[in-house]
């Protein structure tokens, strides 16, 4: 997980961070989030202002980059590319905004009601809803705001509980956000949400996956046309390509955090380089990113082997 989680970094920061200023705001967002344990929507909220200024004063360094022109030139023209005209059902038009908004807005309340009776399920809604809107560049930026708050606020489930979990994540098909089921299930167990246990993870998972999802459908649904009508405005474009930049901080820092706890198994907040240190995790972790990194490996051959290595360590051990 170290290995992966730091490749992803490396590959969007080559992507995103093409100036010093776009590299300062992922330092400061690294620092912010690691040593400060500044709260994730702050992060994002301190780069889209810094953004919206910095498109102002020194726009060259906030441009987004160009597209699908790269692409273009390796494989040809797309059927739909950046010069294709929206079709009549994805054109921005107020009206659409505002009636899909509100259709989203009566789901979300009526599901919410529907949890109301259950105080944990209910914060789980909210929690997994908040989280939803900050998955700005993916899970990985995320999961250390649902890990502070479902470990350590909540304590739906435990940290090691949280690291299988995510290592489980990294061995299936899908996104890695659906770590949120996992949360779920064991914070509805945790929780006697209901009398069986079975059934009370069944419905910490449901609404946990539900609430999490629910608002992806409306940034494709109302965002997008929205997006696609200030294509190429800089002053849309520019938080958005410093918040890109302050992810790859946050990223950064969880690759550090899931390091913290590999290497040093038995580290916790007071003694956080306490217990023995993992020599043979920090040797497979460094061969799995240059394997990742030089060699291009696939990454499901990657996991695959570390988890071989790992089921044949805890034998040996």
């Amino acid at each position: 997980m170290v290995a992966v989680v730091l490749f992803a970094a490396w590959r969007i920061g080559t992507r995103a961070i093409r100036n010093g200023l776009l590299l300062a705001i992922a330092a400061l967002a690294f620092v912010g989030i690691f040593f400060f344990k500044i709260d994730f929507p702050w992060i994002v909220l301190a780069a889209a202002i810094l953004g919206a200024i910095g498109g102002k004063l020194m726009p060259a360094g906030f441009k987004a980059g160009g597209g699908h022109g790269a692409s273009k030139a390796a494989h040809g023209p797309a059927i739909i590319d950046d010069d294709t005209p929206p079709p009549a059902h994805a054109k921005f038009t107020w009206g659409r905004l505002g009636l899909t908004t509100f259709v989203f807005v009566a789901i979300w309340a009526a599901a919410m009601l529907a949890i109301s009776g259950s105080t944990d399920l209910y914060n789980m809604g909210e929690f997994f809803t908040k989280a939803a809107f900050l998955t700005l560049g993916g899970a990985y930026a995320v999961l250390p705001y649902v890990y502070q708050n479902a470990v350590e606020h909540f304590g739906w489930l435990t940290g090691p509980q949280m690291m299988d979990g995510l290592a489980l994540g990294e061995t299936t098909p899908g996104p890695l956000i659906m770590v949120v089921t996992w949360v779920g299930y064991l914070g509805g167990v945790s929780r006697v949400v209901a009398g069986n246990p079975v059934v009370a993870g069944i419905a910490g998972a449901a609404v946990a996956t539900f609430f999490t999802f629910l608002p992806s459908f409306l940034f494709i649904l109302a965002g997008g046309p929205l997006a696609e009508a200030t294509r190429g405005e800089l002053k849309f474009t520019a938080p958005l390509t410093a918040i890109t930049a302050a992810v790859v901080g946050v990223i950064v820092n969880l690759a550090v955090f899931f390091a913290w706890h590999t290497f040093w198994p038995r580290a916790t907040d007071a003694a956080p380089f306490g217990g023995p240190f993992d020599a043979i995790s920090l040797v497979i972790a460094t061969a799995a990113f240059v394997a990742l990194w030089k060699y291009q490996a696939d990454i499901m051959k990657v996991i695959g082997a570390c988890a071989m290595l790992g089921l044949a360590l805890s034998f040996l051990r």
